[in-house]
């Protein structure tokens, strides 16, 4: 008896050194743990989980996602670099060799891409650039048709509208240029310091709701701060409404979305014989860790992930918009052409099938007066980032920050086009709703951009899992 109670007490103590830490070192904390422990599980105001999201776009979008963007349509962008910044006139431009761009020569864009038959189809492109022609003189010339000087009186609208959340360029000033996406990738430039900091504290302390009694976590122009003013920032956060908070978070998931590509594409070595690009491990750590970072990269990343649902909700939304038969990817290919819009379509339709939609009808709800009143708010301050792109020094980091503005303008736009959505009609010019090649080139561009940064998340636990 004597025996088994001998056992059971020594059994019982083994338990308990166990549990205090006395009965040998508990294994260290990986790095993989350090930077994902809270990225995984449900989505604040969302019924989504992060696993579901790793599923569905590794393994099921992502492959297919960068085939479309790699087609002539989406792969070349007309961007104005050369806008000045409206906001200040002392911009640093970066002078190292990745941060310029490369425009293509006017030989390399498909013929179909340059003339003005982006809007709808190859048939109404007539309609469409005498429509242009006519705006850009200034007037509704009496000698046009009728139903010509009923679409310039439109397109003058739409241009006008309300549901616009970007200022986009003048993609007709002679200062605007075709660029090759894929010659011109995003990726780790060099562009650091003050001068990139200036440009996110702009967004972060003028642009997202937050009075300036709140300090924001990790602000580098900031003095350093205490746990007690981080959760403050929490608190107040919290408090705001669904849609404030909302506007924050996919800001703060766009941010994060561009420092997982520039990690990801980081010069690793550059010599006169080749430049080599891959993973930094050290420089992911230092914007992800959750101990480097004072717990804030890890909710960081939870905000790329609702930055994803966000845009993957509009496009599941806009699919009647590409299913019309007079919409085309024009290029001037008709094969190709017909073949990439099969494509898109599979691919919506993939989207589609997600089960677990952000649900976007919580947005300006109550109040209709309020409502609106909030949601032109909302409108002017994502507007305003938009116009901030143009004081980026970096111009490849310009370049990319201004077609994902975009994207996600146009994403916001689709949300709340709901009715004009479903009340386009079937056939002919939609002139309550419709997205330029810019929009439609922007919008799928800087999903790609965020699907890429999920997938780029999946390597980096890999690559971080023996690392302590």
């Amino acid at each position: 008896m004597g025996c088994r109670w001998g056992f059971l007490i020594g059994l019982l103590g083994a338990v308990w050194l166990l549990r205090s830490g006395h009965g040998g070192q508990q294994p260290p904390e990986t790095a993989a743990q350090r930077c994902f422990c809270q990225v995984s599980g449900y989505l604040d105001d969302c019924t989504c989980d992060v696993e579901t999201i790793d599923r569905f776009n590794n393994y099921r979008l992502f492959p297919r996602l960068q085939k479309l963007l790699a087609s002539d349509y989406f792969r070349y962008y007309k961007v104005n670099l050369k806008r000045p910044c409206p906001f200040w006139n002392d911009i640093s431009q970066c002078g190292r060799r990745d941060c310029a761009v490369k425009p293509c020569q006017s030989d390399e864009v498909p013929d179909g891409i340059k003339s003005a038959s982006y809007k709808y189809s190859e048939e109404a492109n007539n309609l469409i650039e005498e429509c242009e022609q006519a705006e850009r003189l200034g007037a509704v010339d009496e000698s046009l048709s009728e139903e010509t000087q009923k679409a310039v009186l439109q397109w003058t609208k739409h241009d006008d509208s309300s549901d616009n959340f970007c200022e986009a360029d003048d993609i007709q000033s002679p200062d605007a240029e075709y660029v090759d996406l894929l010659l011109n990738p995003e990726r780790y430039t060099g562009y650091k310091g003050p001068d990139a900091w200036k440009i996110w504290n702009v967004i972060y302390e003028e642009n997202c709701f937050k009075p300036q009694t709140i300090k924001r976590p990790l602000n580098p122009l900031a003095s350093s701060q205490g746990k007690s003013e981080e959760n403050t920032f929490y608190s107040w956060l919290e408090g705001l409404c669904v849609e404030k908070r909302a506007f924050y978070r996919l800001i703060s998931g766009l941010h994060a979305s561009i420092n997982v590509h520039l990690s990801a594409r980081y010069l690793l070595q550059d010599t006169w014989l080749e430049q080599i690009w891959g993973h930094n491990i050290t420089e992911f750590q230092q914007r992800f860790d959750g101990i480097l970072t004072e717990g804030e990269g890890p909710r960081r990343l939870k905000n790329l992930y609702f930055l994803y649902l966000i845009e993957l909700r509009a496009l599941s939304k806009v699919v009647p918009f590409f299913e019309r038969p007079d919409f085309q990817l024009f290029t001037g290919n008709k094969v190709q052409d017909a073949d990439n819009k099969m494509f898109l379509l599979e691919i919506l339709h993939e989207i589609k099938s997600f089960p677990l939609h952000f649900d976007e009808n919580s947005f300006f709800a109550g109040d209709k007066k309020e409502a609106n009143k909030l949601k032109e708010e909302f409108r002017l301050h994502f507007r305003n980032i938009s116009r901030i792109m143009d004081c980026v020094g970096c111009f490849k980091c310009r370049l990319w920050g201004k077609l994902q503005t975009q994207g996600l303008g146009t994403a916001l736009k689709i949300l709340f086009s709901e009715k004009l959505i479903a009340n386009m009609p079937e056939s002919g010019p939609s002139y309550e709703f419709h997205l330029t090649r810019q929009e439609i080139v922007s919008l799928f561009n800087a999903f790609g951009r965020i699907s890429t940064s999920v997938k780029e998340l999946e390597n980096f636990r890999n690559l971080l899992q023996n690392i302590h």
